[in-house]
């Protein structure tokens, strides 16, 4: 693995998505995971969900987000900050995403094209939905892909033992946080 070519993504690891899926130990994996990317030189990288006040991003034909709309949650600069846990650290790039997948409504391609960077390490919450959504986008962008099994949490754990399972090996490599972090030393 090249190193200054790789990017960590860190996907919705926010304090209100953590909390409705239940504490699962995700944060204490992903804070080594994040460190040890650092030490090796791989870029790491939050993509969050956030909307303007007023959420003039979202249409109310949408099912998913008019919910989070008619909730109040995910305002930049008042309720979409990383989760305390996995605070970035300077030199960390922050993205902030207006749909399911990293790249719709971000600068996440702009961020990688700049950086150079040709293969991606995902993980986040939730396993069908942010991952799944971004590990497609990011294959038919051609970068090589892998994904912490144990870097991702569904709010379904036969859902995400099959997309794990099943689903992604078709497009990624898939392996957990510790031998990832061993990969790296």
């Amino acid at each position: 693995m090249d190193s200054e070519r790789t990017a960590l993504l860190l996907m919705d690891v926010q304090p209100e998505i953590v909390e409705r899926v239940g504490e699962t130990g995700l944060t204490a994996r992903l804070a080594p995971a994040a460190a040890a990317a650092r030490a090796a030189g791989v870029r790491v990288i939050y993509v969050k969900i956030g909307f303007r006040e007023g959420y003039p991003e979202i249409s109310p034909r949408s099912a998913t987000f008019s919910r989070i709309a008619e909730g109040g949650g995910f305002v930049e600069g008042v309720s979409s900050e990383v989760h305390p846990a996995l605070r970035p650290e300077p030199g960390d790039v922050v993205v902030t995403k207006r749909r399911v997948s990293a790249f719709a409504g971000s600068d996440l391609d702009v961020v990688l094209r700049a950086g150079g960077i040709e293969a991606l390490v995902l993980s986040g919450i939730a396993t069908s939905g942010v991952v799944l959504s971004t590990l497609r986008q990011a294959a038919d962008l051609d970068f090589s892909l892998t994904v912490l099994s144990d870097g991702c949490v569904d709010g379904d754990q036969e859902v995400h033992r099959v997309l794990c399972e099943k689903v992604f090996p078709r497009q990624a490599q898939v392996m957990t946080v510790a031998a990832w972090v061993d990969a790296l030393a």
